[in-house]
């Protein structure tokens, strides 16, 4: 790798628009899960199939062109000062979103997310800078297809899901392991790496943003890293005083409490009259000693089960005076999903 902190190509606009129409998506995705969370909307974001392509595809653009980005600013030589900076400027990023999201959500707080993830795959990616481009390619598909041939519980584990490989990803709002997405981050680096020099580049080059749409995209591309760093803050501080003053959430789920405790407790064969009055109880119970956090993430502590215990025993003697049967269990509703 040469020193080459004088060398700059001149930017593309296309790939600018590019980055620009990811940090939108990006932001239509999150905009729709804070809304679901909140209950404004009825929509599984986290769990929906569509939901769940639209998701992978954000990301799968955001590696790709991480990769593309490599090679623009670093294809001719290392550009050190360049690179350093930027780099600082994403840790620094992905430091704030972990103390963040540790204090908004500590039981899924984001420890290998988004941009944990630009940052190591960025320095892992640039040795592939100067590579052939068959071993970049050879690599790309090992990091890749590792991901869907093998997998093992310890993987499971917080401190080394960051890999990839789990069988069940620990609980966390965002988990973008290096396998497989150091792979993709590589395409990347491949496709560019073609584009590199060719008349494709030229063309590409030549295109100018003739609408303001677009020269709004190619602005947003450029400040991409920081429109994602603000962007979730700034839904947030609308949306969560919303559902407080509109109690959106606390009827929500309230509401998804009951439904999935009565069908539980019919299962059981009891009538639906006696789960009713189950079910209230149950929901009684979880108010007086706020337990809404463990029975909607299903992170329950020894001290929060004794607690749903003693309450289930309680409700379970309400529709049951004269005989103690089989316990009925206090049933969560589907976790909330993250994003």
């Amino acid at each position: 790798m040469s020193m080459a902190d004088g060398v700059k190509r001149p930017r593309l606009p296309v790939i600018d628009i590019a980055r620009g129409v990811a940090i939108v998506a990006m932001a239509i995705y999150h905009l729709c899960w804070d809304l679901a969370f909140y209950r404004f909307i009825a929509v599984d974001v986290g769990f929906d199939p569509g939901w769940v392509v639209f998701a992978r595809t954000i990301l799968f653009a955001f590696m790709f062109l991480v990769g593309v980005g490599l090679v623009l600013g670093h294809g001719d030589g290392m550009r050190w000062r360049s690179f350093w900076r930027r780099w600082i400027f994403v840790v620094g990023g992905s430091a704030l979103i972990t103390l963040g999201t540790w204090f908004a959500f500590p039981d899924s707080f984001v420890y290998f997310g988004v941009l944990h993830a630009i940052a190591l795959t960025s320095l892992l990616a640039l040795p592939f800078l100067f590579t052939p481009i068959w071993l970049t390619g050879l690599v790309a598909l090992v990091v890749i297809g590792l991901h869907f041939v093998y997998a093992d519980p310890l993987f499971n584990e917080k401190a080394f899901s960051w890999i990839g490989f789990w069988v069940v990803p620990p609980p966390t709002n965002d988990l973008v392991p290096v396998f497989p997405w150091f792979g993709v981050v590589l395409l990347g680096v491949i496709a560019m790496r073609l584009v590199r020099g060719s008349a494709l580049e030229a063309r590409m080059a030549a295109m100018r943003p003739g609408n303001p749409v677009a020269r709004v995209l190619g602005w947003m591309g450029r400040w991409s890293l920081v429109i994602y760093l603000v962007h979730q803050p700034v839904l947030l501080a609308v949306i969560m005083p919303l559902s407080m003053a509109m109690g959106t959430q606390e009827a929500s789920r309230e509401i998804d409490f009951l439904n999935s405790c009565q069908a539980s407790c019919e299962a059981t064969g009891t009538t639906a009259a006696l789960c009713a009055s189950y079910c209230q109880c149950g929901l009684e119970g979880v108010e007086r000693d706020d337990l809404w956090e463990p029975v909607f993430t299903g992170l329950v502590s020894a001290e929060d089960q004794a607690k749903l215990d003693a309450n289930n025993r309680q409700c379970s003697a309400l529709i049951y005076p004269d005989l103690e049967p089989p316990a009925v269990s206090s049933p969560a509703p589907e976790s909330t999903p993250s994003p």
